[in-house]
């Protein structure tokens, strides 16, 4: 974009919409101060979504979305509440608080991996994803990582099947052989197999 001049209307509006769309960290971080130091009682109120109700008009759902958001930034992504790259970046592309709660959410995700992640918020920061469009890229990803689930899992649950197979081979051989509850031929040929199911598992 061409340098604008700081008194033109464009640059104005620019500015504002910046403003408009980081605002909302501002919030976050004082609602976070007035939930965690339960500031509201000391204003009158019992709860905090009461005091967030009637004092300023936002349900307890927005407001916890609200200090959430901010103290996941705060806590996993300070550079995004500096200065530098609030005036710096392009007012399309800054997130608004619902977009970081559902990265946030994803990064709670178990089934969503650090490179998986990265991606993600990627499309948050750097592209300004539509948080509609970010939660339905995200469920395509749990879906696709879901397809693959049944081949891993096959795969865990007959090596962890496999392992206890020979573990108790192996204790029930040497129990045998001790006690001398088997012939020789018999002892040789448990072996024998012991040996084929190790080759199984490559331990």
């Amino acid at each position: 974009m061409q340098t604008l001049d700081h008194d033109s209307l464009r640059y104005r509006i620019l500015e504002s919409a910046k403003n408009f769309k980081t605002s909302w960290i501002q919030l976050g971080e004082a609602l976070y101060t007035v939930w965690k130091d339960k500031l509201y009682k000391e204003w009158g109120y019992v709860k905090f979504e009461t005091y967030t109700a009637k004092e300023i008009g936002i349900r307890k759902t927005t407001a916890m979305k609200l200090l959430k958001s901010y103290y996941f930034l705060e806590k996993e992504e300070p550079v995004f509440l500096t200065h530098d790259y609030a005036s710096s970046a392009d007012a399309a592309l800054l997130p608004g608080y619902e977009a970081v709660n559902a990265l946030r959410l994803a990064k709670d995700n178990k089934k969503i991996g650090p490179q998986d992640y990265r991606h993600l918020k990627n499309e948050i920061f750097e592209k300004g994803k539509d948080v509609r469009e970010f939660r339905q890229d995200l469920m395509d990803l749990i879906r696709e990582k879901q397809e693959l689930v049944p081949e891993e899992a096959w795969k865990k649950k007959r090596l962890s099947t496999v392992k206890r197979l020979l573990g108790t081979l192996k204790s029930l051989k040497k129990e045998a052989q001790v006690l001398k509850l088997l012939p020789p031929g018999i002892i040789q040929e448990t072996s024998g197999l012991i040996k084929k199911i190790e080759s199984e598992i490559n331990v």
